[in-house]
């Protein structure tokens, strides 16, 4: 998805944190904080990075998507998601919520060279 004057990155290679965590006992938050102002406003314009691709990307309903914000003053987008099972309840497999970011890191995001 590499615009016409762009390069197409992967989130992992545009962010200097990518991070989950128990948000309460029925949600998972995330946290994308990003190295340059030019793939923050990148990934903000994506159509890559939206509650309808984290809907897909972790295989729950787009409604599961409680929370996405982006952050200007921290250059940092945070998204929420509802757990499929109460945290620690049997089943669970991630009681912490602090495993469940890797699948964000290959999504690619088209950086335009002029940002």
């Amino acid at each position: 998805m590499a615009g016409e004057t762009g390069t197409t990155m992967k989130l992992r290679d545009m962010a200097t944190t990518i991070r989950s965590k128990n948000a309460g006992v029925d949600h998972v938050t995330f946290d994308i904080i990003f190295r340059e102002p030019r793939y923050y406003e990148a990934a903000k314009r994506s159509e890559a990075l939206t509650p309808q691709r984290i809907a897909e990307l972790y295989r729950i309903p787009v409604e599961d998507v409680v929370s996405f914000v982006a952050f200007d003053p921290a250059q940092a987008i945070k998204f929420t998601i509802r757990r499929r099972r109460p945290a620690g309840s049997p089943g669970e497999p991630d009681t912490f919520g602090s495993q469940m970011y890797p699948p964000l890191f290959g999504i690619e995001i088209a950086v335009d060279d002029a940002d």
